[in-house]
């Protein structure tokens, strides 16, 4: 697929580019002037586009855009994190908005989401005669064997398997797969094809399953049978982006840039200096500003969330007015911009995690507090001595009485669980079940020796975060709770006109249905509310809702499964699936987009934002759903009709 990718921020380009490189073809523009124009020449998939770029804002960009009908999904990326910036998101007419610093295995999940929506819902995983595309961990396989395809090799073959019927020629394969500043030969396109025929003969395929059509390019040869499956579960055991490779590539890009961040603090401290003898020029201000709200963004990617939060807080004493800009306020900036440099000479953390919601007061946020309940000293020892280095406080316990002692003089940010002790008989889920009624929002790891699926089920309808297996490094540990950490902040909104339509939502929790009804009802829209899961198909297809709210964690049957059920059938397909949940860990987010979602928002509700993205949902679509619900309901009297004694004699 071919993203354009719009960010004038040189680091967190570069980032970005080689996160999404190996898996699309990603081309880029530094202002909205020249992705509007790029935009007129080229098909992209979709635009990954910075709010705050220059030239044209990234606002403007997407209204334009929009204003002239194109429908190319626009993924937002900004440092502004109010939910009345995502709103004008938004309202401009955006499909989703991520705040920086932000997670790439997230990141990832939204843009796969983003594109099975552009390409009409295309299946996570897609059969053809023998071959099986998983687009959610891009693996293409022949048989049981996995191919062994180079990116580009892989391009090809999954854009042959999602249109098994088009043709492509040779130069829109070069048009779809390659960046503007490559200029392969034509028979460079027939050197790829004719490796991946020798691969697929190589895994054991009896006839040669792509088909030239001379003077017109490719398709798959013609097959009997062609089938798409959306399995009932979709496992995925690792985020898309393997720690250890985000690792080497991210301390491979800082010490790349590294230079140009300490540029950027030359240009806070001439700001500081400016503001100190009194001739801080308009022009100046505004740089300084510029340059601290990339920080916000760029720093926390490259492993330093603590100068984001810093960053953050320089930001919002330079957008003072200049009568306020006073010897109080030049103190603070210049204390935050030592405390930056300071922040910058010590080792990036390089867990790919979104920060926790960067703090709105001047005081910077404390450090995590971990418990970990666990009786292998060595292995206590050795997360104490990384903890600090991840900017994580870190406390043990031997055994369960002591950790209850801690939790009952000071509640820990994130519990790490063990659920076997070797002295003792005491049961680790026991003790997890009367921690999660008397604390039900305290987040829980478990990692353990023990294997058994019914501790896993057990865990989870306790409703922990993630489940680890022993033994497992350290880094995978930190990457769990790093993960589980994370959080989304949210201001409030401003009215947008009411809108029309059908809205279910699925939760076990009355009050959770009570308040989404009295949120979306002043809006216009008509929502039934379902409290038994169980219940969801006959409601589903007696209310025909424009869209569909689920929770994920369920008695009997949870989100993820109702809507790989919705996948499923091709009545409902298409039908806008929001997810609604406490489940803040990467894996879960993934899993949810995996399974068909396209939103996800966590608890505790933010009703501006839950607004926004249900509208956002509904507005672009109200011409197609109405003449699905018309289809839906002539079906179904057709099929009335067929029983008819009298047509059937």
């Amino acid at each position: 697929m071919k993203i354009l990718l719009v960010e004038d921020d040189q680091a967190t380009r570069a980032m970005l580019e080689r996160s999404l490189g190996d898996y699309h073809v990603v081309e880029t523009a530094t202002d909205g002037q020249s992705a509007l124009g790029l935009v007129e020449q080229f098909d992209y998939d979709l635009m990954l586009l910075d709010v705050g770029i220059p030239e044209v804002d990234g606002i403007s960009v997407c209204k334009r855009l929009r204003a002239r009908g194109c429908q190319m999904p626009i993924l937002l990326l900004t440092a502004k994190d109010g939910a009345t910036d995502r709103v004008l998101g938004l309202d401009a007419g955006a499909d989703d908005y991520m705040i920086k610093p932000f997670n790439i295995p997230e990141l990832l999940a939204r843009i796969r989401a983003l594109l099975r929506r552009g390409r009409t819902m295309a299946p996570a995983i897609a059969t053809y005669g023998e071959l099986q595309i998983d687009c959610v961990i891009n693996e293409i396989r022949h048989g049981q064997q996995v191919l062994r395809l180079t990116p580009k090799e892989y391009g090809i073959l999954e854009l042959l398997l999602l249109h098994p019927q088009r043709i492509f020629s040779r130069a829109a394969l070069i048009d779809r797969l390659w960046e503007l500043d490559e200029s392969p030969t034509e028979s460079a396109i027939s050197s790829h094809v004719k490796a991946i025929r020798q691969k697929l003969k190589a895994a054991g395929a009896s006839q040669d399953l792509i088909e030239t059509i001379y003077g017109f390019g490719y398709r798959l040869r013609s097959l009997n049978l062609l089938t798409s499956t959306s399995p009932k579960e979709i496992a995925i055991d690792q985020p898309k982006v393997a720690a250890e490779s985000v690792s080497s590539m991210m301390l491979e890009l800082w010490a790349r840039f590294k230079d140009s961040f300490d540029e950027q603090i030359d240009v806070l401290d001439q700001g500081i200096a400016a503001l100190e003898k009194g001739c801080l020029t308009s022009d100046l201000q505004q740089l300084a500003k510029q340059t601290a709200h990339k920080l916000v963004g760029s720093l926390g990617v490259y492993g330093f969330p603590q100068g984001s939060i810093i960053a953050r807080q320089i930001e919002d004493l330079l957008q003072l007015p200049e009568i306020q800009l006073q010897a109080p306020a030049i103190s603070k900036v210049a204390q935050l911009v030592t405390a930056l440099k300071q922040e910058l000479q010590r080792e990036p953390a390089l867990t790919q995690t979104a920060p926790a919601a960067i703090a709105q007061s001047s005081d910077l946020v404390p450090c995590p507090l971990v418990l970990v309940v666990d009786d292998d000293q060595l292995l206590t020892d050795r997360l104490k001595a990384e903890a600090k280095a991840r900017s994580l406080q870190l406390e043990a316990a031997a055994n369960l009485a002591q950790a209850q002692q801690i939790i009952e003089s000071t509640i820990p940010d994130i519990v790490l669980l063990d659920l076997t002790f070797a002295d003792s008989n005491e049961n680790g889920l026991t003790w997890l079940e009367t921690l999660k009624q008397h604390y039900p929002q305290l987040p829980i790891v478990v990692f353990t020796a023990r294997n058994h699926l019914s501790d896993r089920v057990a865990a989870a309808r306790l409703g922990i975060q993630a489940f680890l297996q022993k033994p497992i490094a350290s880094a995978q540990i930190f990457q769990a709770i790093q993960t589980t950490l994370q959080q989304v902040n949210a201001q409030s909104l401003r009215p947008q006109p009411a809108i029309a339509g059908k809205v279910l939502i699925v939760d076990d929790d009355p009050i959770i249905l009570h308040r989404v009804s009295l949120m979306l009802s002043p809006w216009g829209l008509h929502v039934t509310p379902l409290l038994e899961p169980q219940r969801f198909w006959e409601t589903l297809t007696g209310a025909i809702p424009d869209l569909l709210i689920l929770d994920i964690e369920m008695p009997g049957l949870n989100g993820i499964e109702l809507c790989q059920v919705v996948r499923n059938d091709p009545h409902w397909g298409n039908l806008p699936i929001l997810f609604l949940t406490a489940y803040q860990d990467t894996k879960t987010i993934v899993q949810a987009f995996a399974a068909g979602g396209d939103d996800y928002i966590r608890k505790p509700i933010l009703e501006p934002e839950l607004i926004a993205r249900v509208l956002n949902r509904l507005q672009p679509e109200q011409i197609r759903r109405q003449q699905f619900a018309a289809a839906f309901i002539d079906q179904s009297l057709d099929i009335n009709q067929s029983h008819d004694p009298e047509e059937m004699a």
